[in-house]
């Protein structure tokens, strides 16, 4: 997700809503245990990933004109790996939000017409409400088996719609095929649709794209072997990958950068700015301090588009505003570090964007306020974050995203991030943050994480003797 304007502006010490803290916190701080550094990890750990309950595999055919309308077939063979029988399996179609019937102020919607919908090969009914896609099975899907599904459909995408967008002649996909919900908890884990905040929940999945695109359009994708002028046809895979990606745009300008074996291309719009060079220089920093600091980034390529509100996609970023709402350069550049950032966290390491929004959020502007520590060579402004917790005493960060207001980032961005900082403030600073990151990152690559789990593996790391430290900022 993006960094909230009023966050971003206060620079370079402070990227999105840094830092809230209480003074009950600070004063708990003081009697909570001293760092692994000091004491060594006593109980052996063992990480635990959130079941998904579902194992996907995608198999996509997607066809663009001239006129921009597109043609997906989609096909997804999805394994029940939980403990029930499922009579029905549900999807996110999110392109649905931004047809007519739903999103009447745009004055030109998508409209999407499905031609066909069958499981194993056999034609089958569907029920679609907002973004909820219910198909029924004629027959109970038992635990350890799978299952094809086939969709295909024509579609349009909205001008002025939310990450599935036509902005001019370009076409941002994102979210633009029916995605399987996880299931848990004996029921399918798929909430009500929100225009601010991610509420849509993946599993790793691996993916088969074959593409036909007009002659004079480049494809921009989560396939690290995109090129420039893309191939107008053609096939890419990924593999173990939360979601996919398609851009297809129209005379786009590229900047290309190699940096420890990624190719960085920093893709702009509009006239040569020498800003996409001050953005590709910081990509390449920011990228090498993760890489170094957290673990391997991914993919040989990484994209970041300069257009579109600030996003995170495996593979690609986008940024130019927050909602809609423009930043100076130096924002700017701070939102692409942000968005990088999420890489590691949503796009590595996974959490339920809904439920649990701040372990990604949280986790990205606590990498990002690091990075720019780090660079900087400045102290850490713990009384600066400190000062800012008077009005965000009452909630938690880890509520789902309905349970919050208008300032959800607040609390989802700032106050955890500033939490975060929170546990290095008296246990080894910015080097301790580092390592704690470092074998966050080794314990839960390609894991789902919870809050619950969270806690457990940093009160194990910090050799805490109980869990009071989070009884402050964490429902659980």
């Amino acid at each position: 997700m993006v960094i909230r304007k009023k966050f971003v502006l206060l620079g370079l010490l402070i990227v999105v809503a840094i830092s809230f803290v209480s003074f009950g916190v600070i004063k708990h701080l003081e009697s909570v245990n001293s760092s692994p550094a000091e004491k060594g990890h006593k109980i052996k750990f063992s990480p635990r990933s959130v079941p998904a309950g579902t194992d996907s595999k995608y198999d996509m055919v997607l066809t663009m004109n001239e006129e921009g309308k597109f043609n997906l077939e989609s096909t997804v063979t999805i394994k029940n790996i939980s403990k029930d029988s499922w009579s029905t399996i549900v999807f996110y179609f999110i392109p649905n939000m931004f047809t007519k019937s739903i999103s009447s102020r745009l004055d030109q919607p998508s409209a999407i017409h499905f031609n066909k919908v069958t499981v194993n090969g056999e034609s089958s009914s569907f029920e679609l409400k907002k973004d909820t896609l219910n198909v029924p099975l004629k027959e109970k899907l038992e635990k350890g088996k799978e299952i094809k599904v086939t969709f295909n459909y024509d579609f349009t995408l909205p001008e002025d719609g939310l990450r599935f967008t036509k902005s001019h002649e370009n076409y941002y996909l994102a979210q633009f095929y029916p995605m399987v919900a996880t299931y848990r908890n004996h029921k399918w884990n798929k909430e009500e649709y929100r225009f601010k905040g991610e509420t849509y929940h993946t599993a790793f999945s691996d993916f088969k794209v074959t593409y036909n695109i007009p002659e004079d359009y480049t494809m921009v994708s989560t396939s690290e072997y995109d090129e420039f002028p893309s191939k107008k046809n053609g096939v890419f895979e990924v593999k173990n990958t939360k979601e996919i990606f398609v851009g297809l745009l129209k005379k786009p300008l590229i900047f290309e950068r190699n940096k420890d074996k990624v190719n960085i291309r920093v893709i702009g719009l509009s006239h040569d700015d020498p800003l996409y060079e001050e953005i590709s220089e910081e990509a390449s920093d920011a990228l090498h301090y993760f890489q170094e600091k957290i673990g391997p980034y991914p993919f040989k390529q990484l994209d970041i588009i300069v257009d579109q509100m600030g996003m995170e996609y495996p593979g690609v970023v986008t940024a130019h505003s927050v909602y809609n709402a423009s930043v100076s350069d130096e924002s700017l550049k701070r939102i692409v570090v942000h968005e990088i950032a999420h890489q590691w966290f949503y796009g590595v390491i996974s959490n339920d964007p809904y439920h649990n929004a701040w372990l990604d959020e949280g986790f990205a502007d606590f990498a990002t306020t690091l990075y720019l520590f780090s660079k900087s060579n400045q102290d850490i402004p713990y009384k600066l974050m400190y000062s800012q917790i008077e009005n965000l005493k009452s909630l938690p960060v880890n509520l789902p995203l309905d349970q919050y207001g208008s300032n959800s980032s607040s609390y989802i961005y700032g106050k955890s991030n500033t939490m975060l900082w929170t546990l290095f403030e008296k246990r080894g600073g910015k080097k301790e943050a580092e390592k704690f990151l470092k074998s966050y990152y080794k314990e839960y690559k390609y894991k789902e994480v919870d809050t619950k789990e969270f806690i457990r593996f940093t009160t194990n790391y910090f050799n805490f003797k109980d869990d009071k430290f989070f009884k402050e900022w964490l429902v659980h």
